[in-house]
């Protein structure tokens, strides 16, 4: 494992000691995680790790007959899905308004920011109190109102560190060629951030899929599944949520898999090409009108007035 020198440090001292604290973050963060993912395949009723020719399936097959539990998990994806559906537009449209803002870009950046460092419990009572004065009945709704207003920040953060890749002078190649703002926006900007678009839609859904507080205060007839499964842990459930817990590991790793390997495949397929390519769309010329500006500039500047 290698890291910048400005970081790490040239001597082999400062380096092994950044690497040290490195794999002690990793472990920290992710042996909570894969110690429920491999004690879901005990067999027992008892939480702990059976050696590996002990391994079963029991209790992923015992999900199908949890119907509440199911429920909850319908629930959570009903709510995560109507989260990114909305929160993703809206923060690509606050990351693009970013951009084109000339004057006080920095009370726009904290204005949208400021959502993710309001506490969940003040929120959602806020919402729920908001709600009861509207007469609007809680449901996955107004769950989902509550999980918008907190994965826009995020969304916003991820659409805006993918519009780093277009360069103004793109746009301005597409516009000098007769392309709208619409058509240089869907053939220019659009492509170049389309992994951008899909990463902020997987971590609007995942965010929802796991929140807990804002959803305690505004939920309906129909728990959310880390309400449901707080509720079963206080309770004594049976080890069923810790195989629902190891097969939702296991589909959120598939999915950041999924994203870095297409990533991968639009950095190693060339996607993003110089103004030749992708980015400037083909749009007919106008009737009348003479070659684009650009072909004009190159043309007059091979030809020098004597």
């Amino acid at each position: 494992m290698t890291g910048d020198p400005a970081l790490t440090g040239a001597g082999f001292g400062p380096r092994l000691l950044f690497n040290a604290l490195l794999t002690v973050a990793l472990v920290l963060i992710y042996a909570p995680a894969v110690y429920l993912l491999l004690a879901s395949f005990n067999p027992g009723m008892q939480l702990g790790l059976v050696p590996p020719d002990r391994f079963s399936l029991t209790w992923y097959a015992e999900l199908a007959q949890e119907r509440r539990l199911l429920q909850a998990l319908v629930e959570s994806v009903i709510v995560g899905a109507a989260t990114a559906v909305v929160a993703t537009p809206i923060g690509l449209s606050a990351a693009l308004a970013f951009r084109a803002m000339a004057r006080r870009r920095g009370a726009f950046f904290l204005f949208v920011l400021f959502a993710m460092f309001v506490p969940g419990t003040i929120q959602g009572l806020s919402l729920s109190v908001l709600f009861k004065v509207t007469e609007i009945k809680p449901s996955w709704f107004t769950i989902a109102v509550s999980h918008v207003l907190w994965a826009l920040p995020f969304a916003f953060t991820v659409c805006l560190v993918s519009l780093a890749v277009v360069r103004p002078n793109m746009i301005a190649a597409a516009r000098d060629l007769g392309a709208g703002a619409w058509r240089a926006f869907r053939d220019v900007t659009l492509p170049l951030v389309r992994t951008g678009i899909i990463s902020a839609a997987v971590f609007s859904f995942l965010l929802s899929f796991n929140e807990y507080s804002r959803a305690f205060f505004l939920v309906g007839r129909t728990n959310t599944l880390p309400l449901y499964m707080f509720g079963a842990m206080n309770s004594g459930a049976s080890p069923t949520i810790y195989a629902l817990s190891g097969a939702v590991l296991i589909i959120s790793f598939a999915a950041v898999a999924i994203l870095l390997l297409l990533g991968r495949r639009r950095r190693m397929g060339g996607e993003v090409k110089g103004a030749e390519g992708v980015i400037v769309p083909a749009v007919p010329q106008r009737r009348g009108a003479g070659p684009p500006a650009a072909d004009r500039r190159q043309a007059g500047g091979s030809h020098r007035p004597r």
